[in-house]
């Protein structure tokens, strides 16, 4: 045993440097020997495999990656085509490689890492570069590959400290044994910064050029992959030096790209003139309008493409929906002219809580402008798309559209005898209300009657009269003798919502209990104006997400009533506008119709006009957001005592649609 131990202890001196060296003297005592300097050699290169191997099988890619490189924007498009807004605080938009044009694709890898597709992930020398550079405190080197930029910017932080580098060139490493070189080159290219607020390529496409990164040609590639030197630096919107440095960096990767083999010479030589990127934007955040209109695409989107909530908030789509810019805006103004006369503060038991919402929708029930409120991001309160209004008279062409349908009964033995636009009814105030069974009486114990408006007697009128000059008292009669069960089956049939229905009593003939969006009248009364077909009110033409089509359950047009019927109530809305209650408007537009709407209580005013292009709903209340109870329109905007509010309405409708021509 003490021999074996003796043994041992003598190879442990033997590996035991002898130093300072035996046999020297003076300073050379303390000069290594060329075997103690090989030896230290071994000893560093062993110590360092050792360490690199345990770190490498000790470092995981993370699950979690950086916030931004998960979250995408959506955009929202006019229906021209145009960016209307974007939606989410990061800016970013994935794209299929495949659809990152071949020749971009090699302006990247000519400009970053041409060896990518060949190399193990990891630049050598670029990491001692930075570690020097980390360590004295120099300019940060460039010579990182592709992979590492990837790792850096979706994995870690952008901290210049030697630990951070080596873990970079770890998890590098790890993910390109892991993951195929076109997925990395994927991942790198939609998650890298380009400046104007963008993350990936896709949307700096956007940004720079106005289109999708497909449509990019060789030059324009060239030119956003000199942005991921420094967007700050080559972006030439900001500056002069910026746009000298952009271009000399643009020549110098299209000449690079003939080295590597992605252009050919004779391709080169037809990109002479720098492609100038258009001048930065101040961002479409939506607001004001455009919040509105984004919300009721979400809406539309989410519902018509099956997706669901919490998907579409991790974003990536692009949006087109069927608003039109120009009408908008026209719209906008009109209901900017109609509030003019608004003074909360001088008037505020008048003019307080007023408000507008107004809708037009298309033959094809497209929604092409709504109005939702002054700002989306003060108030997120609807007004186009509110159910809290009464309808008041605007209702009423259902009901007399379900009499042409249904014919009447009045009488307990009698059968339903049909009527006509011509039929005569009792257009006299104070006419009571009757059932085949006698009189209605409320649950109060009084014999109901109708009201006109001003109290008016308009003796013996047909019902094509009635409906054209908002005659109550006929139409509230009316809506007992056809069965407001069949009254209620029609305006569903138009489009109305349900929920938005009220109990059927007397009162719904006429709208007092019924609260449709100006978004749903407006689709409902195109009903007529499309000779009895209706289709749903929609505002998204298409959804893509990554360059692919997402499916969506259109709104198909499904017949209410007949043709006959829609075009007799057309007849009457005609009249409306020729010498009826909205005579005043008949000239905006060559062969309109319309309808007035005014409630009881003078709580709202209604009007419905329509065009062979168009038809928009108005409503013009006064309502305070804290109790959703709405409010006179007395003396609204400074108008005389009894001026109904279904005026303002009208007028706001003519410069609409002056405008929107």
């Amino acid at each position: 045993m003490s021999g074996a131990l003796a043994r041992w202890r003598g190879r442990l001196r033997w590996l035991r440097p002898a130093y300072p060296r035996p046999g020297r003297a003076g300073w050379r005592r303390w000069i290594p020997s060329w075997r103690q300097w090989l030896g230290a050699f071994l000893y560093l290169v062993l110590g360092l495999t050792g360490f690199v191997t345990i770190a490498y099988a000790a470092t995981d890619i993370p699950d979690d990656l950086n916030s931004f490189a998960t979250q995408q924007d959506n955009v929202y498009y006019w229906s021209d085509g145009t960016v209307m807004a974007r939606t989410g605080w990061v800016i970013r938009q994935e794209i299929p490689l495949d659809k990152v044009p071949p020749k971009v694709r090699g302006a990247v890898l000519a400009a970053e890492n041409a060896s990518f597709y060949s190399d193990s992930g990891v630049s050598p020398s670029g990491v001692l570069r930075a570690a020097g550079a980390a360590l004295t405190g120099g300019e940060t080197q460039g010579g990182s590959t592709i992979t590492q930029q990837y790792v850096k910017n979706v994995y870690l932080s952008q901290d210049r400290t030697l630990s951070r580098k080596f873990t970079e060139a770890l998890i590098a490493l790890k993910l390109d044994n892991r993951t195929s070189k076109d997925k990395i080159f994927q991942d790198y290219l939609n998650t890298s910064w380009f400046g104007r607020g963008t993350y990936g390529i896709q949307r700096a496409s956007h940004a720079y050029y106005g289109k999708d990164v497909s449509r990019l040609n060789a030059s324009e590639g060239a030119f956003l992959a000199s942005l991921l030197k420094g967007a700050g630096l080559y972006d030439p919107a900001l500056g002069k030096e910026n746009h000298e440095r952009a271009v000399e960096r643009w020549n110098w990767i299209l000449d690079r790209m003939v080295e590597t083999g992605h252009l050919t010479q004779a391709e080169r030589a037809t990109y002479k003139k720098f492609p100038e990127p258009t001048k930065s934007g101040s961002g479409t955040t939506p607001g004001a309008q455009t919040g509105y209109l984004v919300e009721l695409a979400k809406r539309n989107a989410i519902k018509a493409g099956h997706i669901k909530a919490a998907d579409y908030d991790l974003g990536g789509y692009q949006i087109r929906t069927t608003f039109d810019r120009g009408r908008t805006k026209a719209l906008t103004a009109a209901v900017r002219k109609a509030e003019k006369g608004f003074d909360a503060e001088r008037r505020p038991e008048n003019d307080k809580y007023a408000r507008i919402g107004a809708a037009s929708v298309a033959p094809d029930g497209r929604l092409l402008a709504v109005y939702g409120g002054h700002d989306f991001l003060k108030q997120g309160f609807n007004q186009s798309n509110a159910t809290t209004i009464p309808a008041g008279s605007v209702f009423t062409p259902f009901v007399y559209a379900a009499a042409l349908e249904d014919g009447v009964r009045r009488t307990r033995e009698g059968g339903r005898t049909p009527v006509s636009p011509a039929s005569v009814y009792d257009g006299d105030d104070g006419v009571a209300v009757r059932t085949p069974e006698g009189p209605y009486w409320d649950r109060s114990g009084k014999v109901v009657k109708g009201q006109n408006e001003g109290g008016r007697d308009w003796g013996e009128v047909t019902l094509r009269r009635a409906v054209a000059d908002s005659v109550n008292t006929p139409l509230l009669q009316l809506g007992l003798d056809v069965g407001l069960d069949r009254v209620e089956k029609y305006a569903l049939r138009s489009g109305l919502l349900k929920s938005s229905l009220g109990e059927r009593v007397p009162g719904f003939a006429l709208g007092e209990n019924s609260t449709p969006s100006a978004i749903r009248m407006a689709g409902a009364y195109r009903t007529f104006a499309d000779d009895g077909m209706h289709t749903d009110p929609y505002s998204v033409r298409s959804v893509t997400r990554a360059g692919d089509a997402v499916p969506l359950t259109r709104p198909r047009p499904a017949r209410a009533m007949s043709k006959e019927t829609a075009r007799a109530v057309t007849d009457a809305l005609r009249t409306t506008m020729t010498d009826g209650s909205a005579e005043a408007a008949g000239g905006a537009h060559a062969g309109a119709v319309g309808k007035t709407g005014t409630t009881t209580a003078n709580t709202a005013g209604w009007f419905v006009g329509g065009t062979e292009d168009e038809t928009t709903a108005v409503v013009v209340y006064r309502m305070s957001l804290k109790n959703l109870v709405p409010l006179p329109l007395t003396g609204l905007g400074g108008d005389a005592p009894g001026t109904p509010g279904s005026e303002r309405a009208v007028r706001l409708w003519a410069d609409y649609v002056k405008a929107a021509k």
